[in-house]
């Protein structure tokens, strides 16, 4: 009960400071603590607020930087092929990731954690990327943006087959619902029939909730951010070869659009969205971060329309407020339902 007294307040640091290894002995009120009760108990509640507001900006710039990664692409793809983009994005995130875990003088993982990072490097940086811009080479970001809104629920199931945490029957009742939402709008567009962007799109679901589901495992036992650091570079050699080989045989043509796009995707959405998610996520926690989350699909929309100008739809909006709605219910009932209380150095899985 000390240890969480003297985050409030130099008096009661004083205190901790000559107690220092008597745990579990008594001892006497120091007159540091008597000195000042009152500049204890009214700076608690001030400096309890102030990494709660700070986190939640930071988690929400995370969201705004992922809503961003659509558009982004589809700029991206004026300029460069798909191949093209998806390696040059990796090579620069990759780059800077390193820059970055170098000038904080990062420590290596242990052998034991490469498996898993080799997981989220197939599913978050590579995987999720491709398919999504393949998928935009015939899919509208406005499309695009409500199918990968079930993201969260394709995590959800994923990572209970992963850590054996069994949510409510609640919980999957919302998930079925957001996933029969999300597949009615899907063949709605399409005519009847899913397409290949559709196909793409579902596949990025997958590899990504994999990559999101060990990312959260190992989030555990090393910060979030460097997770995805670490998992850049394990792709570097790949994202160079790629570059090298993809860049040759598809066409470029350079704009402005198409540049910013590049740079968007790679620092943006792939290293700096993630790193003040992760960061804001560590001030908030996992609940109440992932809420912020659920406005990304609504954003990815608004985005649509202000810079590429896209009709969005009347199917499209109502699509991403069903399905906002259903994951809203799954995070408020899966957090009843887990199977087992975390242990207290245990962190939540890390979502990006």
């Amino acid at each position: 009960m000390r240890a969480q007294d003297s985050a409030t307040g130099s008096g009661t640091i004083a205190v901790d400071a000559g107690t220092e290894g008597t745990e579990g002995t008594e001892t006497s009120p120091t007159p540091a603590l008597d000195a000042a009760p009152h500049t204890t108990e009214a700076s608690a509640p001030r400096t309890a607020q102030a990494p709660a507001r700070r986190g939640t900006l930071l988690a929400a710039l995370g969201v705004v930087a992922f809503s961003l990664t659509f558009p982004s692409t589809a700029w991206g793809l004026e300029s460069f092929g798909p191949w093209s983009l998806v390696a040059l994005r990796s090579t620069l995130a990759a780059l800077i990731a390193g820059g970055f875990l170098l000038a904080v003088r990062a420590p290596v993982p242990a052998r034991r954690h490469w498996g898993g990072l080799a997981v989220v490097a197939g599913g978050v940086v590579i995987g999720f990327p491709l398919l999504t811009t393949l998928a935009l080479q015939t899919s509208t970001t406005s499309h695009a943006a409500v199918v990968v809104g079930l993201l969260p629920l394709t995590t959800a199931v994923l990572g209970s087959l992963r850590t054996g945490e069994h949510p409510s029957r609640t919980f999957w009742v919302a998930a079925l619902a957001g996933a029969a939402v999300v597949i009615g709008f899907t063949v709605q567009q399409s005519g009847g029939a899913l397409t290949s962007g559709d196909l793409y799109l579902f596949g990025a679901l997958l590899v990504c909730a994999a990559g999101y589901t060990e990312g959260g495992r190992l989030a555990r036992v090393m910060p979030g951010w460097q997770v995805i650091g670490w998992a850049l570079i394990l792709c570097l050699p790949l994202a160079v070869a790629g570059s090298a080989v993809a860049v040759p045989l598809e066409p470029v043509h350079l704009t402005a659009h198409g540049v910013l796009g590049l740079v968007w995707v790679a620092a943006g959405s792939t290293f700096f969205g993630l790193y003040v998610w992760y960061k804001g996520m560590a001030e908030i926690g996992v609940p109440r971060a992932s809420q912020l989350q659920l406005a990304q699909p609504l954003l990815t929309l608004a985005w649509s329309f202000l810079l590429l100008g896209e009709e969005v739809s009347a199917a499209a909006p109502l699509a991403a407020v069903a399905v906002l709605v259903c994951i809203a219910a799954t995070q408020r009932t899966g957090r009843r339902g887990r199977s087992a209380p975390r242990s207290a150095g245990e962190t939540g899985p890390v979502r990006s």
